[in-house]
């Protein structure tokens, strides 16, 4: 009785409706990892931002530079992480997705403890919700008019190394001449509302700049080969 008492109330429509509780529902499911730099100096000073109920942003985990990992949400809550954000048809990204940040003033290398533990928890993660190495993504590539993180010093092809996310060596095929960059740009995921920021962080991901917002021809020749290892 005590606990029955103490059970969150179901939230339910605010018309007219019988109640007829069914068994047959589970949690939250993620199926993406959206990957963050705070921006901070200190992991104290994230750890403030990401708990401030003022700031109004959180995510799942934090990582420290030496490789300590903080959960801040339950995985089947949904964080406030991504913001305004879009990956192919998902507009809400922080409802699907598990929101990683790292302690990182954007300026820096990140260190091989913190990536090592961020290698962990995806492996768990992964294990656990079957995420598809594609959905292994930044908070640039779904927020691309507001965001440059995780910034050019991420190692995003050890990522792919271990299967969490793509990436293309080179030498990379040569594309179609007819490719259009907006229209492949959108095929692997990206908001092409603004093609110009799609392009940057398209190249911040792959590529590793951080100011280009023009494609060439080797950037096509890259975006190519990622759209086959999607499609494979």
């Amino acid at each position: 009785m005590v606990l029955a008492a103490c059970a969150p109330v179901p939230q339910r429509t605010s018309v007219p409706a019988q109640w007829h509780a069914s068994p047959n529902f589970d949690d939250r499911r993620p199926n993406f990892v959206i990957i963050h730099h705070t921006s901070d100096d200190t992991l104290e000073r994230a750890l403030g931002t990401l708990t401030d109920p003022i700031r109004a942003v959180s995510a799942h985990y934090l990582i420290g530079r030496d490789g300590t990992i903080h959960q801040l949400v339950d995985e089947r809550s949904r964080a406030w992480h991504a913001g305004e954000s879009k990956w192919g048809a998902n507009t809400d990204i922080n409802s699907s997705s598990i929101g990683i940040e790292l302690d990182n003033n954007g300026r820096e290398p990140f260190p091989g403890a913190q990536i090592s533990a961020l290698l962990a928890l995806l492996t768990d993660l992964q294990e656990r919700y079957g995420i598809p190495k594609t959905n292994v993504l930044g908070h640039a590539d779904v927020a691309p008019r507001r965001k440059a993180d995780p910034s050019r010093y991420f190692p995003w092809k050890a990522l792919a190394e271990r299967g969490f996310g793509l990436w293309c060596d080179a030498p990379s095929p040569t594309p179609p001449e007819l490719l259009d960059d907006a229209v492949a740009l959108q095929a692997l995921g990206y908001d092409v509302s603004d093609v110009e920021a799609a392009i940057g962080a398209f190249k911040l991901h792959f590529l590793a700049e951080e100011s280009s917002r023009v494609m060439n021809a080797r950037d096509r020749s890259v975006l190519h080969c990622l759209l086959r290892d999607k499609a494979r």
